[in-house]
């Protein structure tokens, strides 16, 4: 006996709406990329994204708007890696996990699309206040962590948490944008050396 084969079930609005958003976000991602968000269109982004301007408008209200939607995602898919290094370590000292840390962000702010994306176009396009913001959203839960995790485990000084976090945060913020603009083949190492020393200078040992 023939079987007719069940008939494709229809997608919900949701899952349209879902859908056109990726698409949107990820033709974004790639062109932003490759060429700058001042140097893409909408227009080029609807036509890879195999949708309608008018989807654009509707999903994000204008170009920036889905400029931000891509900073968004490459912030939280690049703050989880690190984190899978600093959490995931097999180090026995959270401050060595927070060296091997350092090194995995700097890895990140290495990649085309977070130098181009995260460093150059969204502070310029959104304004420092909130690419800060976005940035502190994803990545600052895991530095508070691993300074508590450090402290807890007597490697540095007993300091309150969230200042010292936000100061961190703030000098790895400047070290991502240095390096984005620095072309000097040594421009690496001397900014973890001096990030790995600043990490040193919160250990309990140098009061003794």
């Amino acid at each position: 006996m023939h079987v007719s084969p069940e008939p494709e079930k229809k997608r919900t609005q949701a899952e349209r709406t879902q859908a056109t958003r990726e698409a949107l976000v990820a033709a974004a991602r790639r062109l932003f990329t490759e060429r700058g968000y001042d140097g893409v269109g909408t227009e080029e982004i609807v036509r890879a994204a195999g949708v309608t301007r008018g989807a654009l408008y509707h999903q994000f209200g204008d170009k920036a708007s889905l400029l931000e939607a891509v900073y968004k995602r490459i912030e939280a898919e690049s703050t989880e890696r690190v984190a899978r290094v600093v959490l995931g370590s097999e180090l026995d000292s959270p401050l060595e996990a927070m060296k091997a840390g350092v090194e995995a962000f700097l890895d990140e702010c290495a990649e085309p699309e977070l130098r181009q994306i995260a460093l150059h176009d969204a502070p310029a396009v959104l304004g420092w206040e909130r690419w800060r913001e976005i940035g502190a959203a994803n990545g600052l839960g895991l530095i508070e962590a691993s300074l508590a995790a450090a402290i807890e485990a007597g490697e540095i000084r007993d300091l309150p948490v969230r200042p010292m976090a936000h100061l961190l945060m703030g000098a790895l913020d400047e070290a991502a944008m240095l390096l984005a603009r620095d072309e000097r083949p040594q421009s690496r190492t001397e900014v973890t050396e001096v990030l790995t020393t600043l990490l040193d200078s919160f250990a309990v040992d140098r009061l003794h």
